[in-house]
Parts: C-alpha cells; structure tokens; sequence
C-alpha cells in the first residue's frame, strides 16, 4: 500500500487492536494463547511496519520509522481520547481494569515511539543534526514535543518520495545515458580537502553522476598547496588520465580553489591542449577581501600556529608537503587580481561557472556561518566564503539560489552535509550540468 493515509490507518488499527486485546483477554479470562497472538501481531507491526518496496535498506527502514511515528501520534489520541474516557466509565476511575489499560496504553506507545524515531534519527539525512538536537530538548515539553515530532516525520517523509522519485527519474532515463559525455570528467577538490576513498568530496554527487552514464577520475592533488603547485600536480594526474583512458580530452569539474588550480594548469602549464571544458563551481576568481583583511591583521605568532597545526595534521592524512600560509595567500583578492593579468582563458577551452549564496549564517555550520559576515562586510552576498561576484567567470555563469533559510553554502554545493533541500537538488543539478556539457559536443 503506497497511498501513506491508507498504509498508516491499517498500521494504527492493528497495533492498537493487538496492544488493547491484552486487556479484553483478562477480562474476560480467555486462554493464555490468546494473549500470545495478541503480542505476535503488536510484535510484527513494530518490526515489519509495511511491506512496501523501497530503493534501498536505508530508505526502507527510514520509511518504516515515519509510519510508526505517525502510527505513535495517532495511537496517542486514541487512546487519550477514547480509552481512558471508556475504561473510566466502564470500570471506573483507578480500578484494577483501569490501571490495566493505562499501563498497556504506555507499554504499546512507547514502543511505537521508540522503534520510530530511532530508525529515523539513524537513518535520516534531512533532518539533520539540529532537528536531532531539537528533538532530544524538546521531548519533554508538551505540545512542543508534537510540533517537533510533525517536523520530523515531515523531513523523513521528503526524503523518502524525493529518492522514491530520482529512481524512478534514473530508471526512466537509464538507456539515455545523459551524462555519458565525449569526454571523461575530472573532478578537482578545493583547499583543505583531499580525495579519499572512504569520504567522497564531492558527496553523493559520483554516485549519481556514474548512475546516469559518466566516466568520473580526480584530482588528487595535495590539501594546501600554492596555486602553482598544486597546477602541477594536477597537470600530472590529466596526462595520467589522458593516457589511461586514451581519450584526446576531458572534462574538468573544479570547486573552490581547484578552479584556480585548474586554470593555471591550462594556462600556464600547458593542459589546455588535453582539456575540452572547464566548469568552476563557487571558485575564488577575484579573491576574497577579507581574507586579505584577516592575513594583514592577524598577529604572525598566531598565524604560524595556525599553519603548524594545519600542517601537521595534513602530512599525517598524507599530505607529502602541505603549506597552509601558501594556499590561503593565493585567495587573497590583490593575489588573484595578479593571477588573472597572468592567466587568461585559453582559446578552444569552454569556460562556465557558478555561484551561490547564503541567505542566514546563523542558519549554517560553523565555520560558514562566522566566516559569512567577513565576507559579507567585505565582499558582499557570498556562500559563506566566496562572494558572488567573486565566482561568476567565463561563457556562462550560473547564480544558484534557494528559498530555504540557509540558502546554499560552499559546502551545500559538494554536498558536504548528504542532504538535500526542498528547492535545490544538488545530484539533479550535476546530472544535468554534465547532460548540458555532453549536448554541446564535450
């Protein structure tokens, strides 16, 4: 039963039905085996909610856990309502039959609410971790407690029919192979992030990119390098690409400084010639302002520690020689106003970007939501990091905004966070970014 209305109202029933048979089998004294069929069904409902199929495990047990929420809050005013009221004027107010109801009615909701919420807080990626905080202060409070559950199950609900939707978006399409471009793509990571197996940078995005037919390598440059460095070593791994695929080009994806990194490999290094398009996603073009601010008026000692910690913690990640001062020296705006005299868009290359922007830091994660009023002071609307008209460079230029209260972060745009948000889809906004680069030849 997919009709959600439907699947809970059977829900509700039997497990109100199987919770509140106990109390009608003592008192009318029925066979102990009847108490046990009562019990087995309560059981079954609480470990197999529904039957219905969904894209994965996760999604599944996520789906399960909104219906028994929403099965808990319609067993709640069930029972408050009718069989409190009933067992009162049946058996009277503090009888044993009374007691009875009352204790079964608290056994059967908490078990509800506690096999719900634990396999949405477990499985859930929308709701995050401030509706996860929100929930646990907010447990106690009456009538808050329900506004915040609401809240909750209507998150898990969102995401379930979103990727209930993008699968059968992606099965539609699978023969279309709309992201099956010409060439392979090459996603570049920004500063202070490194390539790993185990946490993607770029998220989700990978995954559903592959999905819908693309051929996907990375970067893997080192975490904080100088533009110029870290251009060289990506202009090492594009001819190892190059050579491994037998492709004539690629395709560049760069978000954050690895757009400059990018094109000073074009540039500068030569790379043009093996690089068929170059998409920035919220890259530092002109520099950020209050980074300058912030490197002039730091006092060197701290500057230093700074850069040791960072350092360090890099080389451990395996790093073979991270400078941290380097890399953030060349987002300054008075060095990339330098670096854009120097490295101009080379002919026969497709140059696009795009931007984004936050709409309320405080709505952000640390250290986004500090970082925005710097920018903002001295750069203007930026995503936490990079101002707008900071981002905007080449043949095209996308602004991307959102209704949401957060509006889209640096972070949001790598899917940092593995959550979507209920205006912007960022895997549906790369799949058709490089649907769009192979519809013009790339």
């Amino acid at each position: 039963m997919r009709n959600h209305f439907i699947r809970i109202t059977f829900l509700t029933v039997l497990l109100f039905g199987s919770s509140m048979a106990s109390g009608v089998i003592a008192y009318y004294g029925l066979p102990w085996y009847y108490h046990l069929i009562a019990g087995a069904v309560f059981a079954v409902c609480n470990v197999i909610p529904s039957v219905v199929k969904r894209p994965s495990i996760k999604l599944r047990i996520l789906s399960d856990g909104t219906d028994l929420l929403c099965a808990f809050l319609a067993l709640l005013f069930v029972d408050t309502a009718f069989v409190l009221s009933m067992s009162i004027a049946v058996f009277g107010m503090f009888s044993t039959m009374f007691w009875n109801y009352v204790i079964l009615m608290l056994f059967a909701e908490n078990t509800v609410f506690w096999n719900g919420i634990i396999r949405v807080y477990c499985t859930g990626t929308m709701i995050g971790m401030k509706w996860r905080l929100i929930g646990l202060f907010c447990g106690m409070m009456p009538i808050v407690n329900i506004i915040v559950l609401l809240k909750i199950i209507s998150l898990g609900r969102m995401e379930v029919d979103g990727e209930e939707q993008r699968e059968k978006r992606d099965r539609e399409r699978h023969d279309d192979r709309v992201c099956a471009t010409k060439y392979p793509l090459l996603l570049v990571h920004g500063v202070f992030f490194r390539d790993l197996e185990k946490f993607n940078y770029w998220g989700r995005v990978p995954e559903e990119l592959i999905k819908n037919g693309a051929t996907i390598y990375y970067g893997e440059q080192q975490s904080a390098l100088n533009i110029e460095d870290s251009a060289k070593e990506l202009a090492r791994r594009i001819k190892e690409v190059i050579d491994e695929t037998g492709s004539e080009k690629l395709n560049i994806i760069a978000h954050s400084k690895g757009g400059l990194d990018s094109r000073y490999a074009l540039s500068v290094l030569g790379c043009d010639q093996y690089v068929a398009s170059l998409t920035t996603i919220n890259t530092p073009h002109r520099g950020c302002a209050f980074a300058d601010w912030l490197l002039d008026t730091a006092p060197e000692g701290l500057r230093q520690k700074l850069a040791f910690a960072y350092n360090t913690g890099a080389a451990v990640a395996g790093d073979t020689s991270p400078d941290f001062l380097a890399a953030v020296n060349d987002l300054r705006a008075t060095r990339c106003k330098e670096f854009n005299e120097k490295v101009i868009n080379c002919p026969g290359v497709y140059y696009q970007s795009v931007g984004s922007k936050i709409n309320k830091p405080m709505r952000n994660v640390f250290p986004l939501n500090f970082s925005y009023l710097f920018a903002k002071t001295f750069d203007g609307d930026n995503d936490g990091l990079v101002a707008v008209k900071s981002a905007e460079w080449g043949d095209n230029f996308t602004y991307l905004k959102s209704r949401a209260p957060d509006g889209l972060s640096h972070a949001d745009m790598i899917d940092l966070m593995r959550r979507d948000k209920p205006d912007f889809d960022v895997r549906e906004f790369y799949v058709q970014l490089v649907s769009d680069l192979k519809a013009k030849g790339f």
